[in-house]
């Protein structure tokens, strides 16, 4: 349970991203992902897509390892969050509250890895705005959604 919620988290990651080949400002990041639709690969093999809204909360799929079915998921409001120079998220059932460290590694894509744990990242890259093709990519599977509660302390 608690890889597939870090999973979850890091894909959450959709938050944030800084200059084209650099860290990201959380500012930076803002800009460069907030409302946009992005799929993501992660180090274990986990894929997605998604978009972090501006109030914190994250919309997308999930397929842990890459196997299995996809899944809707979603994170509240608040779960993406500024402290300081990092985005950090908050996810009831972890230990610890992950920030990220966040590099841009193209016009169109981003790299997003747990601060202290540079293996554990996923790789994001743009797939537009077309809410038309998230909106397709999330019907085809009739899956039930994965939902998790966060509490937020700030």
């Amino acid at each position: 349970m608690f890889a597939s919620r870090l999973a979850l988290v890091v894909a959450a990651l959709l938050l944030a991203a800084p200059a084209l080949g650099g860290e990201m400002t959380p500012e930076h990041a803002r800009r460069f992902v907030v409302g946009k639709l992005f799929s993501y690969t992660c180090f274990e093999g986990t894929t997605g897509a998604g978009r972090v809204l501006p109030d914190g909360s994250v919309v997308g799929t999930i397929q842990f390892q890459g196997a299995g079915p996809v899944r809707r998921a979603a994170l509240p409001a608040g779960t993406l969050q500024v402290k300081g120079e990092k985005v950090c998220a908050t996810v009831k059932g972890l230990p610890f509250q992950p920030c990220f460290n966040l590099e841009q590694t193209s016009d169109k894509s981003f790299r997003g890895s747990i601060s202290g744990f540079g293996f554990a990242y996923c790789d994001f890259v743009h797939q537009g705005r077309g809410r038309a093709q998230f909106a397709r990519s999330v019907s085809r599977h009739h899956n039930k959604p994965v939902a998790l509660r966060s509490s937020i302390t700030e």
